[in-house]
């Protein structure tokens, strides 16, 4: 037994996390290579390496993925101090080469001179598609403002495709649920996002972020964009680039007759949160979201505005409006905060009036001893108090909301 613990202990020296294994580097210029202060990791790698995230056979285990910043040209490169067949016997190490191969193109370097002299030709990559949108953000430590470019793209642009392929290689270490896409169905669309920057003396492209957008057809003659995936990449997050992105797209479908609104799958709560301060953002100009209109509570005509304006559906038109109404709402006045607060739990309630609408018919076709099993699941005092807290965590997200808008 002494000798299996000892084993298993030895064993377990050869296992490394893979989201601190792989290291991960948008490349401008060579001596960004040794730069570790440019080096970011992935928060997931569960789809190469399973649940736990973790690769065994190597100790000092670093998976290079380097990427130039703008074409996405690709570098891997595996490196450790020792392998479990070093001093063990009879055990495989895990083939983490093969297993990133997978997912990136397989033209991909695995020679660095050969990366390092595909970085010269980044001065030829430029954008693909149309430009839709240009916008500065003040960068403190190089102490100027940095030029970015919101830009339409179709695989149908030269280049964009192989392009494409590199880009989306980076969905699965920052989306916990990430699948490629079929790039072959027309319906999708891509937006991207890329910084300008001078390289001795020229100027060049920086990919920063993108997303995917899917065309559903609605009947009888209307089409509802759903943003697919979206991604600002590590070193970029944190600047209001993915605000810049969804307000474009935005601006973009509002020229499209066509389209009734636009809605995001399966949405994450950052993206929520995003979209909640672009919606604010577009909606507090509009005449039926003005301070007067707000007070009046929800309207028909707040829906009809937002939906031909702006492309925003009825129910994220009601969180906006839930957002601006509190903007416009002393809260230190208690009968305007009861009238806000009853405003807001009156569609809150919904689901527990629902709650009650099913202990109705229980109650007619429930044994005693059955009913009394389900009521104590739909117990009223605890209906009211997880209103409460609905509430309470709602207006907390809306007042993020209105900070941010406040600095915007």
């Amino acid at each position: 037994m002494a000798a299996i613990n000892a084993m298993e202990k030895k064993l377990a020296e050869y296992k490394c996390d893979t989201n601190e294994a792989i290291c991960l580097k948008l490349v401008r210029f060579p001596e960004d290579l040794e730069d570790d202060s440019t080096t970011f990791h992935p928060e997931y790698s569960h789809q190469l390496f399973g649940d736990d995230e973790v690769a065994f056979g190597y100790k000092g285990l670093q998976i290079q993925l380097f990427c130039s910043a703008g074409n996405l040209t690709t570098l891997l490169n595996v490196k450790y101090t020792s392998k479990v067949t070093d001093t063990i016997d009879c055990v495989e190490p895990d083939d983490v080469e093969s297993k990133i191969r997978e997912i990136i193109p397989a033209r991909s370097c695995s020679n660095t001179e050969d990366f390092v002299s595909l970085l010269e030709k980044e001065a030829k990559f430029k954008p693909f598609g149309s430009l839709l949108h240009t916008y500065s953000v003040h960068n403190e430590e190089a102490g100027e403002d940095i030029t970015y470019q919101i830009y339409k793209a179709e695989m149908s642009c030269a280049g964009f495709q192989e392009y494409h392929e590199r880009l989306q290689t980076f969905l699965m270490w920052f989306i916990e649920t990430a699948s490629f896409i079929d790039v072959d169905d027309e319906r999708w669309d891509y937006f991207l996002i890329f910084e300008k920057y001078n390289k001795d003396g020229e100027t060049l492209f920086a990919t920063v972020g993108y997303m995917t957008v899917y065309n559903y057809y609605v009947y009888p003659d209307k089409t509802r964009p759903r943003v697919s995936q979206m991604l600002i990449l590590p070193p970029f997050q944190g600047e209001g680039h993915g605000a810049q992105l969804l307000e474009a797209i935005h601006r973009y479908y509002l020229t499209a007759p066509k389209v009734l609104d636009i809605t995001a799958e399966d949405p994450s709560e950052s993206y929520i949160k995003l979209r909640d301060f672009v919606h604010a953002k577009l909606c507090q100009s509009l005449p039926s979201f003005s301070p007067d209109q707000l007070i009046q509570g929800f309207s028909h005509k707040m829906v009809e505005e937002v939906q031909e304006k702006l492309k925003i559906n009825k129910k994220h038109a009601r969180r906006v409006y839930e957002i601006l109404r509190l903007h416009n709402t002393d809260m230190s006045d208690l009968e305007h905060a009861k009238a806000y607060r009853l405003e807001i739990k009156r569609r809150l309630v919904g689901p527990y009036k629902k709650n009650q609408r099913e202990l109705a018919k229980m109650r007619k076709c429930l044994r005693p001893e059955e009913l009394g099993n389900q009521m104590s699941q739909i117990d009223l005092q605890t209906q009211h108090e997880e209103l409460e807290k609905s509430y309470q965590d709602l207006v907390e997200e809306y007042r993020r909301v209105l900070e941010r808008l406040a600095q915007a």
